[in-house]
């Protein structure tokens, strides 16, 4: 049995990122979400190396971050908080009716449900 598909350390063969199989990259390569769920953030350091896998959709892709270079996460304040509060309330408004339909408003539809059955089929 050879080297796996996705092997490629040295980044020659996958656009220049050192490239690793599903389940084996290095110690100190985490994704986003996993630096995320450490408190961490990428803290504007480039991709360091990728991991390619195969599945239904084709061959997918994770982007790692060095966990040496990650930033603590920064602490949401009043004026963040209400300012996501503002726009999470703006995406549940529809504009057909003007009311909070308690969903974000599917971006196809582009009202509340209740608006969209009472519009008139597309030609």
């Amino acid at each position: 049995m050879g080297r796996p598909r996705f092997w490629d350390p040295e980044g020659r063969r996958f656009g220049g990122i050192p490239t690793y199989p599903w389940r084996m990259a290095p110690a100190g390569y985490l994704t986003r979400r996993q630096l995320r769920a450490r408190g961490l953030r990428p803290g504007g350091q480039d991709i360091a190396a990728q991991i390619l896998w195969n599945n239904h959709r084709g061959v997918r892709a994770a982007y790692l971050y060095r966990l040496t270079l990650a930033k603590p996460v920064r602490p949401m304040t009043e004026g963040r908080a209400a300012a996501l509060a503002k726009a999470n309330a703006a995406r549940r408004t529809c504009p057909g009716c003007g009311r909070d339909a308690g969903y974000v408003i599917p971006a196809h539809l582009g009202v509340c449900l209740p608006c969209s059955d009472t519009m008139p089929l597309a030609a």
